[in-house]
């Protein structure tokens, strides 16, 4: 018969590993697995939460120094899975708004809904890409665009008004507003199109 004081200190052992907290010492992004530095303890190679894992999925490993919460079946910690994430010192909230949703990245990228402002922010550390196959619609009362050089690589539709100012629109080669017709004599008459 086992001594009744080891079979308590074990059930005790066993409660306090059901639910712990630690700190990421290692990921295998390869292999989907982290180690977590829990008090004394570093657990074996232990798999990460994700929100879905299944026809739809999301990455997002967990980084080396991130707190997060161990949750151990019957508090045997080999069984345990990694939940990110607790904030830290080390690892601040990006944000104290009350309502706002904001995820940043270690290399200035930045996703921000603030709904107090009604904004919604993206920022890129170099590149933004949408891919759609059929299209791409934009709704708005102004669509205002800020950049040394935009390009568009397709035909364009324009259905509405145009104006331009501030520069030059040149049209294959011809400069629209400086264009003038040689062979044309002042009068009445209209001259013919651009050349």
């Amino acid at each position: 018969m086992k001594n009744p004081e080891f079979t308590f200190a074990e059930l005790y052992r066993l409660l306090l590993n059901l639910i712990r907290n630690g700190v990421v010492i290692e990921v295998d992004s390869e292999n989907w697995l982290c180690r977590v530095q829990t008090g004394e303890l570093q657990t074996t190679w232990l798999n990460w939460l994700t929100m879905r894992a299944g026809r739809s999925k999301t990455w997002w490993r967990p980084s080396v120094g991130e707190q997060v919460v161990l949750l151990s079946i019957g508090g045997d910690l080999t069984t345990a899975f990694v939940l990110p994430a607790i904030y830290s010192k080390d690892n601040p909230p990006p944000s104290m708004s009350e309502d706002a949703q904001v995820t940043s990245f270690p290399d200035g990228g930045w996703i921000e809904y603030e709904p107090e402002s009604g904004r919604y922010l993206v920022k890129a550390g170099a590149n933004i890409v949408f891919e759609a196959p059929e299209s791409i619609q934009l709704k708005t009362s102004e669509f205002v665009v800020d950049a040394d050089r935009t390009r568009i690589n397709s035909e364009v539709v324009i259905n509405g008004d145009v104006t331009q100012s501030g520069g030059s629109m040149s049209s294959n080669g011809v400069v629209v507003h400086t264009h003038k017709h040689s062979g044309v004599e002042r009068g009445s008459s209209n001259s013919g199109g651009p050349v």
